[in-house]
């Protein structure tokens, strides 16, 4: 199974005692749904491995206690730390309401906006503490989009494509950050002539 049969439900960020046990953090709306996971894909250098699940404990939130067969010791279990979790994309139940979506899914969508048309592709999602961001190509450049439901308004996924209405000057301020980059050069060289 590759990645690209998966998505990515969180990563495992570090011990947990001195039996083995993990503290993994789930990247996903609600992780109480993943309380009763039999087995988790981990990216082990590269590669997608499969860990059964001997324990696992939703604690505070977003982060749960997971203990897997076979890995018993802080040394076994610190081999692990870092690694990406992945689920089949199977266990992925179908959104059919066009206002929300799976972030993975969005990922070459073309983004659409109310006044600007067509604007560019999505590169990704951040899944951020304070606010998730589409990065999405435009012009060459990375753009990040806020994700709200004012902003992201629907999914047009017979046509991969993402509606959105951005907030004025939301593009002019990136496309100001290039041609800060650039030099005056007409100014300059005029003065230095003069001299």
């Amino acid at each position: 199974m590759t990645k690209d049969d998966c998505y990515q439900v969180g990563h495992i960020t570090k011990t947990h005692g001195v039996s083995g046990e993990l503290v993994l953090f789930l990247d996903v709306d609600d992780a109480s749904e993943y309380a009763d996971l039999d087995s988790v894909l981990l990216e082990v250098k590269g590669e997608l491995v499969p860990y059964f699940i001997e324990s696992i404990a939703i604690v505070k939130g977003s982060r749960a206690i997971i203990a897997f067969e076979d890995i018993d010791t802080i040394e076994q279990a610190e081999r692990l730390i870092n690694c990406g979790a992945f689920l089949p994309l199977d266990n992925l139940e179908p959104i059919t309401d066009e206002t929300r979506f799976y972030f993975h899914e969005i990922v070459g969508y073309q983004v659409v906006d109310v006044t600007e048309g067509e604007l560019g592709t999505v590169l990704g999602v951040y899944a951020m503490n304070a606010q998730d961001l589409i990065a999405m190509d435009y012009q060459g450049k990375e753009v990040l989009i806020p994700i709200n439901s004012e902003i992201v308004r629907t999914v047009d996924r017979a046509n991969k494509k993402l509606n959105v209405a951005l907030p004025e000057g939301l593009l002019a301020i990136y496309m100001e950050e290039d041609s800060k980059d650039k030099p005056e050069v007409d100014g300059d060289l005029d003065e230095t002539d003069e001299d």
